[in-house]
């Protein structure tokens, strides 16, 4: 299964402290994928929704440290800029629905999490290592990504460029 193997190499570069930190990097402007996946507790949620919003999509899971250390900055920027325009949503891979809705009652998360699968994987270009995040316009381009944990307050300014 294509999610063991991004698990197993997830844990080479922890154990390489590789995947510490990265910028986000603009990327040649493509249509994001249209996806449908259920939240943890069942209800669907699809790409369709946030029609005319800024989305940023993070690929996580409850178990990744650098991944971790970035919900607080996405719970500060969604409550921030909900308002705006901005929708973050968190797609959860390699992770139970029960831990993940255990994780998000414990973190106050206040955005939209769903369950990944090999198919939104590949939807995505293929994900090598997570925390990778990626910042989609409001005409359904995606326009940056990252891959590893950054620094909340320089890539709020990145997500900020994209809500003018």
């Amino acid at each position: 299964m294509k999610l063991r193997r991004i698990a197993l190499a997830l844990a080479l570069i922890v154990s390489f402290g590789t995947a510490a930190c990265s910028r986000a990097e603009p990327v040649p402007a493509t249509a994001a994928p249209a996806w449908k996946l259920q939240s943890p507790d069942g209800k669907e949620i699809s790409f369709a929704q946030f029609k005319g919003k800024v989305v940023v999509v993070d690929f996580w899971a409850t178990w990744c440290g650098p991944c971790r250390t970035e919900i607080p900055g996405y719970i500060a920027l969604q409550k921030k800029h909900e308002k705006d325009g901005l929708v973050i949503v968190g797609i959860a891979v390699n992770d139970t629905a029960d831990s993940v809705k255990a994780y998000m009652a414990k973190q106050g998360i206040n955005y939209p999490i769903v369950m990944g699968d090999d198919a939104v994987v590949e939807a995505f270009g293929g994900i090598e290592a997570i925390p990778t995040t990626f910042i989609i316009d409001r005409e359904g381009k995606i326009r940056e990504r990252k891959m590893g944990a950054v620094n909340h307050e320089e890539y709020a300014a990145t997500v900020e460029k994209y809500l003018k």
